[in-house]
Parts: structure tokens; sequence; C-alpha cells
């Protein structure tokens, strides 16, 4: 049976630079926040959100993320209706994913909101990524063309630090690239044994 284990941070952490060097060890890797994207695409999303939403946040039917972010960051109960379209999406298309992945002995499963969406209590392990709060703010200011503003938004809406670490199996403080892939290593030693 291949175990599954939960790759989660806050925004800016450094989940996607960890799930790289899980890639990079030919450890199978999905994404949700991608995944979650392209499942966005998809008639059946479209439509849900559009009922739910309005269509003030697409143009020519094409959905403004950055509209839709401005509305669910700002807004929990609007969040949890976003979350309640993308998370069961998520969840299936994973569950088909993970039974393609048989030959692996474990899989990571990496997504911002692991706890805050029940997704931890299908992991076999979890591991939390955490970075120093100036630095997330930086990268996620540099990546996504972001105001501090809407990023202390985003971050406030997640779990904290604490709250993940004290439910995860493993912690790796994702401040420099050497450092961070000692603590990859370790992990991979002990989830191969």
């Amino acid at each position: 049976m291949t175990k599954i284990i939960g790759l989660t941070g806050g925004i800016g952490s450094g989940k996607t630079t960890i799930a790289r060097l899980f890639m990079a060890a030919a450890v199978p890797v999905y994404i949700a926040d991608d995944e979650a994207r392209k499942l966005m695409q998809s008639e059946e999303i479209i439509q849900e959100i559009k009922a739910k939403f309005g269509t003030t946040i697409f143009e020519n039917d094409v959905l403004n993320r950055q509209k839709l972010a401005e509305i669910v960051f700002n807004n929990p109960e609007k969040l949890k209706l976003l979350n309640g379209i993308i998370h069961p999406a998520v969840k299936k298309d994973f569950d088909v994913w993970v039974l393609n992945q048989k030959q692996a002995s474990f899989v990571i499963y990496e997504t911002a909101i692991l706890f805050e969406s029940g997704s931890y209590k299908n992991c076999d392990h979890i591991i939390a990524v955490t970075a120093p709060i100036e630095t997330r703010i930086q990268r996620v200011m540099q990546r996504d063309n972001a105001s501090r503003e809407q990023i202390m938004t985003r971050i406030n809406s997640q779990w904290t630090d604490e709250q993940r670490i004290a439910k995860s199996d493993f912690v790796i403080e994702n401040d420099t690239v050497e450092t961070t892939k000692l603590e990859v290593d370790k992990i991979l030693k002990i989830l191969n044994n």
C-alpha cells in the first residue's frame, strides 16, 4: 500500500521548492494548487463558481483568479464556499492519481491547507515547511506581484506555523538551500526504511 506523506506550510514557506527536491529523488509528488487550477477550468467547476459567485469574476468566460482571491481572502464565509467546490474535486483527482502510483512506496501530497481542509486525516506522515515571516512575504511579493497587505490577508487566513508543527511528524525550516536539502535527505532516509 502506497503511503501518503502530506507536505504543508503557509504561503511563501517554500513548499514547491521542497516538493521539487522530492521529485528530484524520484518521489511522485501531487501539487494540489496546480491540480486545483486545472480543475477550475473544467465546465462543471466553472458552472458551480458562477452559481455561487456570479459572472463578474469572469472575463470572456475565463475566471479572473485575482478577483476571486480578493473576494475569498477577505471573507471567511466565501472562502469556505469556494473550498466546498474545489476540495472535493481535488480529493477525487488525488485519489485517482494515487491509484496510478502503485510502484511507489510513498507519495507526497503538497498543499498549503492540509489541516484546514481536513486532508491531513488521509496522510501517514506530515511534513511542515516553515520560513521566517519576512522571507515568506518577500518571496510572495516577488512571485505574485502582490502587496504586503494582500499577502498578510492570506497568511492570516491560514493556520500558523505553530499549529502546523504541533500536528506534523517532520519540520523543515526552509531558510538556506543547503540546510533544506539536508533536511529533505534526512526525511527521505527515514521514509525509505
